[in-house]
């Protein structure tokens, strides 16, 4: 009889690339596979592509600060884990496996209410407030840094790596005459790196063909040779990756680890305390500190300090890529596997 799990993660492509990495996986394994997120998240639509089964619930924003949001939020978690309960008494799944995002924590917690096992996933050296919530809830936590078990509760916690999609490895280069950059600042996009890059260009096009993925909505219709802009990239991504060269980018840590196993040497610009919990500050001083990442912060981040900074990368690539292929390479879809199948 074939096993069913359901997957659950959203709010950004982070928070569910690593889910779909699992897919032929998991099907491969025997599972039948559904997914659970938000109304209007970026994981319906990539979801819904993949051709899973997807059922979205009610879910709101957790904040660690007061805001008159927050009542309203907290009945939408609650109606979410009504939905949620509803969702998992329909498919009557054999577990649950959380990638995070604030849609996941009605997902595990109806999930313990129905006698249903869970393992999460937390990518990040610190635990997120919706894993914060939801880890007291699964039976087992899966982590991509050494660093994130001294968080976890050490019967819970498991070093697997990050799930990556096979997929990437299988890229095909682009045609190309001159060394290409690539940058991106997450599937949301960056605002303030899509302006400094912009305003770079005329440095940076000097040497490099630039390939921008910008976030939906951010397009600037910008016409130059050399240059060309995305809003986000799926099936293409691979080749994207295979063409470049270097790459700037967001420390999101999915995107790092993708980054690092396909040895692209990469400038990292996190996102600063005051928008986020500094998750991605951690995340960017762990790999710099191996020696396979450059830094830039995004209060130095000037048009001139970028293009200084993606010069030296650029000059100094080969000593990232030897830093990279030098890393023990934990093969993240083979140990979540492991995880979920040994919990069941």
């Amino acid at each position: 009889m074939m096993k069913k799990i359901i997957l659950t993660g959203g709010g950004t492509a982070g928070h569910v690339i690593p889910n779909l990495a699992l897919v032929p996986s998991l099907k491969e394994a025997g599972f039948e596979v559904h997914y659970i997120g938000s109304r209007n998240g970026i994981e319906r639509e990539l979801v819904e592509a993949a051709g899973i089964p997807y059922y979205a619930i009610s879910s709101g924003k957790l904040r660690r600060y007061f805001s008159v949001k927050n009542a309203a939020d907290i009945f939408r978690v609650s109606k979410g884990l009504i939905d949620a309960v509803r969702v998992i008494r329909k498919i009557k799944p054999d577990i649950v496996f959380s990638k995070g995002g604030f849609v996941v924590v009605p997902v595990v917690a109806a999930a313990r209410l129905c006698r249903i096992k869970s393992v999460i996933h937390e990518s990040d050296i610190t635990p997120g407030l919706a894993n914060k919530l939801a880890i007291p809830f699964a039976t087992k936590v899966c982590v991509s840094f050494p660093e994130t078990l001294a968080h976890i509760p050490k019967s819970k916690g498991i070093l697997t790596g990050s799930p990556i999609r096979q997929q990437l490895f299988e890229g095909k280069p682009l045609r190309k005459i001159r060394p290409t950059l690539l940058v991106t600042g997450g599937s949301l996009g960056a605002a303030a790196i899509n302006a400094c890059v912009r305003d770079a260009l005329p440095t940076l096009l000097q040497k490099f063909d630039v390939v921008h993925l910008c976030g939906k909505g951010n397009l600037s219709g910008i016409q130059q040779n050399g240059y060309t802009e995305h809003e986000y990239l799926a099936d293409e991504m691979a080749d994207i990756f295979a063409t470049a060269d270097i790459v700037v980018s967001r420390a999101g840590a999915n995107t790092l680890f993708e980054l690092t196993a396909l040895c692209k040497p990469n400038l990292l610009i996190p996102l600063p305390l005051g928008v986020s919990r500094g998750d991605q500050i951690q995340n960017a001083a762990s790999f710099q500190k191996r020696g396979i990442s450059m830094v830039l912060p995004e209060d130095e981040m000037t048009p001139a300090r970028l293009a200084q900074d993606v010069n030296n990368l650029y000059n100094n690539r080969h000593q990232f890529v030897t830093k990279m292929k030098q890393q023990e390479a934990a093969n993240g879809v083979k140990n979540v596997l492991e995880v979920i199948t040994s919990s069941l």
